[in-house]
């Protein structure tokens, strides 16, 4: 029986020489093209982000995503792409985004009602094509309702993006696409640091408790991604200099623990 199979399969692809190259062998899948996001450590340890793939960023609140999805909007805004982000629960801060370089006009911010709106949505954006990134913020949605999203909903949209040029980034609580993510980056924070520096602020308003704020340090663990896991920290500088650049990533090694000299910073006992 086998060797019947195997002379059928000889016969049809010396029928198909010419014609079809390999008829019974899957195409050599090629590694997604990735590009920037925006925080060039991290684009190096990972790769960047891949087009044509699935990108999944989880952690806690105040973990650093928010921080991420804008320098990455940022960068491919910056790049005259035009990009598409899903509010699952409209928490986006589109002042927030414009001062940290996202250039508002040319992205389409959806507003959504629940998570069965937010797939939706995404899913008609991929198939209509034509933006360089697709991000979908599940971030303040309850985690135990992204995490009854079937498998099968984040096989299709991974199916739906590859072969495309365009990024699919998922923010959530938790990481739930599984082996559908092409990219899995887990964020958490570890300490904030505080500044008693004095600061020319533009307006008397923004001179709250939270202008004290300096930054504050987080890993980030590369969870699945073709190249080799690491550990990372990174350092998230706010502040409000001339050029409106309010977000600055500063990413550093595990190993570098004294981010700020001990006269300008009070750690967090948190």
């Amino acid at each position: 029986m086998h060797s019947k199979s195997a002379a059928l399969r000889l016969y049809v692809e010396s029928a198909l020489a010419g014609r079809i190259a390999s008829p019974f062998r899957p195409p050599p899948s090629q590694p997604p093209r990735a590009v920037p996001a925006g925080i060039p450590v991290l684009d190096e340890v990972t790769g960047g982000l891949p087009r044509g793939g699935l990108t999944e960023i989880y952690g806690p609140s105040c973990s650093g995503k928010t921080s991420f999805l804008q320098s990455a909007l940022a960068t491919r805004t910056a790049s005259s792409e035009v990009c598409a982000l899903i509010d699952a629960h409209d928490s986006f801060d589109p002042a927030g985004a414009e001062s940290a370089g996202v250039a508002l006009r040319q992205l389409l911010w959806i507003r959504c009602k629940n998570i069965d709106h937010a797939f939706r949505s995404v899913d008609v954006l991929l198939h209509g094509g034509g933006f360089g990134m697709v991000a979908m913020d599940l971030s303040d949605a309850p985690a135990r309702l992204v995490r009854q999203i079937p498998l099968n909903i984040w096989f299709r949209l991974r199916r739906t993006v590859e072969n495309t040029s365009t990024i699919l980034l998922v923010l959530s609580q938790e990481s739930n696409a599984k082996t559908c993510a092409s990219l899995v980056l887990r964020l958490e924070k570890e300490a904030a640091a505080w500044s008693l520096k004095e600061r020319s602020l533009p307006s008397p308003a923004l001179h709250t408790p939270a202008c004290l704020l300096d930054g504050w340090a987080s890993t980030a663990e590369v969870i699945r991604s073709r190249a080799r896991p690491k550990n990372l920290h990174f350092l998230n500088h706010s502040a409000i200099p001339e050029s409106k650049d309010l977000v600055r990533f500063d990413l550093r090694m595990k190993e570098a623990r004294s981010l700020f000299s001990e006269e300008e910073r009070m750690t967090d006992p948190g």
